[in-house]
């Protein structure tokens, strides 16, 4: 066998081989290719658009956070007012009602009062009458001299 001949034979086998990896063989493989570029390419478009929605999404819940605690504050505040608001008008009510009791407390004494003094004039007023009796050695008749009586009576 020649060398030349295995060449050429080889050249050519070579040659057929190329020839259908070209036609048979390299189509699908470059499509395959392209195709897993344009699913990477999609891919990091994708992770580019959810990293921005992320952002957004993010963005949006500080506000309404923001805003959640903005509202809490003003409630907060609100409720602190009423609490306050209430609390003095247990307040004014508590001291209404302890002028009350204290006001129907000093009409009780006065009324007491009163009731003593007439009590006490009443009972003077026997004492009276029995000192003079034991003075006069004789009996005072209180029907007979109640103007006399009620005139001592006035004056103490």
């Amino acid at each position: 066998m020649n060398i030349n001949l295995t060449l050429i034979g080889q050249s050519i086998a070579f040659a057929i081989f190329v020839w259908f990896c070209v036609k048979y063989v390299w189509p699908p493989i470059t499509a395959a290719m392209a195709e897993r570029q344009k699913k990477i390419a999609d891919g990091l478009s994708a992770a580019d658009r959810a990293s921005l929605d992320l952002e957004l999404a993010q963005q949006k819940a500080t506000r309404e956070l923001q805003k959640a605690k903005e509202e809490s504050a003003a409630l907060i505040d609100q409720a602190n007012k009423r609490a306050a608001q209430i609390v003095e008008a247990s307040k004014e009510d508590a001291r209404k009602e302890g002028e009350k009791i204290l006001d129907q407390a000093r009409a009780e004494i006065q009324q007491e009062r009163v009731q003593a003094r007439d009590a006490l004039r009443a009972e003077v007023a026997t004492l009276a009458v029995a000192g003079a009796e034991k003075i006069l050695e004789t009996s005072v008749d209180a029907k007979a001299h109640s103007e006399m009586l009620e005139k001592l009576a006035a004056e103490l």
